[in-house]
């Protein structure tokens, strides 16, 4: 396997991304899987870390195919993957039903995970978008896309594995993508890792807070709400 479990990814991925370091980038992840991987880069970078919720619109009768993903914000960013909701025939009715049951899931892991905890702003700044790895793209498309709209200075995808088209496609949404391990044939992300057992709630609390800690607090870097 190219790598031991999420915390020696997020260590190998923060050697790539040291050339931002005097930036003084915010790092983003996509819980839950990706947060001990930008705990790391934002440790070794000494940078803010925050989350980005993203949750997969899922085929109803094959949930892990994604047929779009939404974005947590005042106005919620929807991406829809238009190939796939033909193949599988979703009609808007079905597709907006699955939206509304993520969007409820957002708000409990917003509850459960941030809270009143202040996040740093994101104009102006390099922001390096972070998770452990990428299947179809498509929670990573509006993962970026959402940020986009916040106007950073630069935006940087950073993930340990991918397929290689996955990458091409979302060359686009990105001022720059790096890749420790890309490949043709890809199958799943847990594949990939020797240790892949599922993040939970409480560890991701807990790698904010860690952060928190360790994080310099520059006058004006963050934000409530």
């Amino acid at each position: 396997m190219p790598f031991r479990d999420r915390t020696e990814a997020g260590q190998r991925l923060s050697e790539a991304l040291l050339i931002h370091k005097s930036e003084e980038p915010v790092v983003l992840a996509l819980p839950r899987g990706g947060v001990p991987v930008a705990a790391e880069v934002a440790r070794a970078l000494k940078a803010p870390l925050d989350l980005i919720l993203v949750r997969k619109i899922g085929v109803p009768q094959q949930p892990e195919l994604a047929m779009g993903a939404v974005v947590d914000g005042a106005d919620p960013l929807v991406v829809r993957n238009e190939d796939v909701i033909a193949m599988a025939q979703v009609p808007d009715s079905e597709f907006n039903a699955v939206c509304k049951q993520e969007l409820a899931e957002i708000k409990r892991r917003r509850t459960r995970y941030v809270g009143s905890r202040a996040h740093p702003k994101l104009q102006g700044r390099t922001v390096i978008v972070v998770d452990d790895g990428i299947a179809t793209g498509a929670t990573t498309r509006a993962a970026l896309r959402s940020v986009r709209k916040q106007k950073p200075r630069r935006l940087v995808l950073a993930v340990p594995v991918a397929p290689t088209s996955s990458l091409e496609d979302l060359r686009a949404e990105a001022d720059e993508i790096v890749c420790l391990e890309k490949y043709d044939s890809f199958g799943a992300v847990g594949f990939y890792y020797s240790d892949f057992r599922q993040v939970l709630d409480e560890e991701v609390r807990s790698l904010l807070a860690a952060a928190d800690a360790q994080a310099p607090k520059a006058a004006g870097a963050l934000q409530n709400g």
